[in-house]
């Protein structure tokens, strides 16, 4: 039997066994590309300040304490076109945030109902999701944003003649959609601190009924348990108060509705387009991951007298999330990124604010892009932790 030669520990250090010896060669050439990387971003740098020096422009953000002075027509805070420009980027920023949530939660809904949907038996339901998921996903989003916002614009009738749905707490019109806001008085901050710590206890509850469950085997209604810690105590400290927080619907004054919050068609429209195309990509994701689980599972709990729903609740998806969860990150990050196109229909984003008219107005193009890339790599690297984080609690435990 040969056995290979390996270097002496005691072999006197020579600069060759930099590369020969397999103890250095992988540092040595970290090292080297590391240098590399230095000397590339070194010249970045100085050719950056070459040509602004070349154009006769410094590098600060000395630009975002001066007035905007341009209007900003959605938005979650006051703002008004005397504002600074960092006041408008972080509008748009607001913006940006408020189109991604509504976004992901709409598009998860979406995407599990009809990637669940997809694997029925029913041929008609199964053939209409795969109508739905293949033309969705084929069809540019861009084009998706602007047929939304054109149908709202198109079919949707003007304030006066338009009628109030759902009682009076939905007023849809070409000029956006009229929905009842809270007016808060006097005792709704005690309503608010209780319900914060009946979300508190909620958590907590689950979180000891299911190490209970593993203990014991026993199987508490959480659902049922969890709606009443929710709800009761909220609901009897909002009496107790007086009923201080009441809703202000939106009336029709002139020309316009008036009161109420006022959602306007370039937001539900870039919202819809959004969830509906991320959605179709979920929905294949959701399905992979069902069928992903060997179908013995399925038959096991069929003989212990599941039912098909309970065994898709308890059985399938639990273990088809650990194949769903880390596509759906990518899709969470893609749904954010793609809201920078609301500048097609005119929804100020952070996009549209600081990388649009800000940029445009100051001339101040180095420091937009650069407040621009990190806002967008500071949201993608959020997510991405918040989501793996979830994941390493749904994956498999494995003994």
């Amino acid at each position: 039997m040969s056995v290979a030669a390996t270097p002496s520990n005691s072999e006197a250090f020579r600069i060759g066994m930099l590369l020969s010896d397999t103890r250095y060669r992988s540092t040595t050439i970290q090292v080297i590309a590391l240098f590399i990387f230095m000397l590339v971003f070194a010249w970045l740098i100085s050719n950056t300040i070459q040509n602004l020096e070349a154009l006769g422009k410094d590098f600060n953000f000395g630009f975002l304490k001066d007035p905007a002075s341009y209007d900003i027509n959605q938005r979650l805070i006051e703002y008004t076109s005397r504002s600074p420009h960092w006041k408008a980027a972080l509008v748009g920023i607001l913006n940006t945030l408020l189109i991604a949530i509504l976004g992901c939660i709409a598009a998860t809904f979406i995407g599990v109902a009809a990637g669940v949907l997809r694997l029925s038996k029913n041929w008609i339901v199964s053939r209409l999701m795969a109508v739905y998921i293949e033309g969705t996903r084929n069809i540019p989003l861009l084009i998706q944003i602007l047929l939304w916002y054109a149908i709202f614009i198109e079919v949707l009738p003007a304030p006066r003649q338009a009628e109030a749905m759902l009682g009076g707490a939905l007023v849809p019109t070409n000029r956006g959609f009229y929905i009842p806001s809270f007016v808060y008085e006097n005792g709704s901050g005690v309503v608010g601190i209780v319900l914060l710590i009946a979300i508190v206890a909620t958590v907590v509850f689950r979180r000891w009924a299911k190490q209970r469950q593993m203990a014991t085997g026993q199987q508490l209604p959480t659902l049922w348990i969890s709606l009443g810690i929710l709800i009761v105590p909220a609901l009897l400290t909002f009496f107790a108060m007086g009923s201080p927080i009441s809703l202000e619907y939106p009336e029709l004054k002139g020309f316009n509705y008036k009161g109420g919050l006022h959602a306007r068609n370039s937001l539900v429209a870039l919202w819809l387009a959004l969830s509906v195309y991320t959605g179709a990509f979920i929905a294949e994701n959701v399905r992979a991951g069902i069928l992903a689980v060997s179908h013995g599972q399925t038959e096991a709990a069929y003989a212990l007298g599941l039912r098909p729903k309970r065994t898709m609740n308890l059985v399938i998806l639990p273990q088809a999330l650990r194949v769903i969860i880390p596509p759906l990150i990518s899709q969470y990050l893609n749904l954010t990124k793609n809201s920078s196109l609301a500048i097609a229909v005119g929804y100020m984003d952070a996009t549209g604010t600081l990388g649009g008219i800000t940029l445009n107005q100051t001339g101040r193009e180095m420091e937009c892009i650069l407040l621009l890339m990190a806002f967008y790599l500071l949201i993608s690297l959020t997510i991405s932790g918040v989501m793996n984080m979830y994941n390493e609690r749904v994956k498999l435990v494995e003994r």
